[in-house]
């Protein structure tokens, strides 16, 4: 049985969730507008650029969670899913979901943006494994702290070899597909790299090192890269 692993941002989704949920955050007046969105701004921009303190953007993207009732947040990110979400959603990466699915691949979704975020997301695309940043939630509320190790860059290699060792899993036959050059500790690991619509970095590694590079936005699923 192969191991087929998403990234969730800009690869299943048309958008990067982690930004559209501080955007949410600053029309809704949960956060402060003119702070907030240049933070978050500032902090997209460092993540396209390979730049980011994933540990400062942590503080930064949680505080909102500690700083609210978990009950108003459940509200929030329900509201969020369907106002935010369900427009970006992309009929060809359940396709492409559901080939792996129909080869008896296990599924998994692994992704920077913490697991409150991504978790209902994933559940659209009916993945019941998500490896993801995960907010630590103690006496009944969030604490703006993470457990553990940020899922990011080789953060996503070190926290997959856990989930591995834990489930006596290998990456034999293995597929990654990602748009992210942030991506490339887990990508140079796998046995079928893909690159999906991927940023300027990753689109030139992966024609060096002869990638398939595919798109999930043009509403056609992408089966040329599969094994007959």
């Amino acid at each position: 049985m192969s191991l087929a692993i998403f990234d969730l941002d800009n690869t299943l989704i048309a958008d990067d969730s982690d930004f559209l949920w501080g955007q949410f955050l600053v029309d809704q007046g949960i956060v402060d507008k003119n702070a907030y969105e240049a933070a978050n701004a500032k902090f997209y921009e460092d993540y396209k650029q390979g730049n980011l303190d994933i540990r400062e953007f942590l503080a930064f993207s949680l505080r909102p969670l500690a700083d609210n009732e978990p009950q108003r947040l459940f509200q929030w990110r329900e509201q969020f899913v369907q106002e935010k979400i369900f427009p970006i959603l992309l009929k060809p990466a359940q396709e492409l979901i559901n080939k792996h699915k129909v080869k008896g691949d296990t599924l998994m979704v692994i992704t920077a943006t913490n697991r409150f975020v991504t978790e209902p997301i994933v559940q659209l695309y009916g993945i019941d494994i998500l490896i993801a940043t995960t907010p630590e939630f103690s006496d009944g509320k969030y604490t703006g702290g993470f457990n553990g190790v940020p899922c990011f860059q080789d953060g996503k290699v070190t926290l997959l070899t856990e989930w591995l060792a834990s489930h006596s899993e290998t990456l034999d036959d293995s597929w990654f597909y990602s748009d992210s050059h942030n991506d490339l500790p887990l990508l140079n690991r796998v046995t079928h790299p893909v690159a999906v619509d991927p940023d300027e970095k990753l689109q030139r590694i992966a024609e060096q090192q002869e990638w398939p590079i595919i798109s999930l936005r043009n509403h056609v699923c992408p089966t040329h890269h599969f094994k007959k």
